[in-house]
């Protein structure tokens, strides 16, 4: 049993660990803009239709909220 805790608890670390490294997109649009592509690239910024903006993720998107942008998820 203690084989079985242990093997679970190292596939659950590896593959929750393997996520951090992954590019994650959405499609945002506002009044102001056509639709466009933001992504949380690996380094944590966000990229604009591909363009790495040098800002985190997190704040850009809050922003852009903010500012009245729609953001799907």
């Amino acid at each position: 049993m203690k084989h079985l805790t242990f093997l679970l608890l190292c596939c659950l670390t590896l593959f929750s660990c393997g996520n951090d490294d992954e590019r994650t997109c959405r499609f945002c649009s506002s009044d102001q803009t056509p639709e466009f592509e933001l992504c949380r690239e690996s380094n944590g910024n966000a990229s604009v239709n591909g363009e790495d903006t040098g800002t985190n993720y997190e704040a850009y998107l809050n922003d852009l909220i903010e500012a009245g942008a729609n953001c799907g998820g």
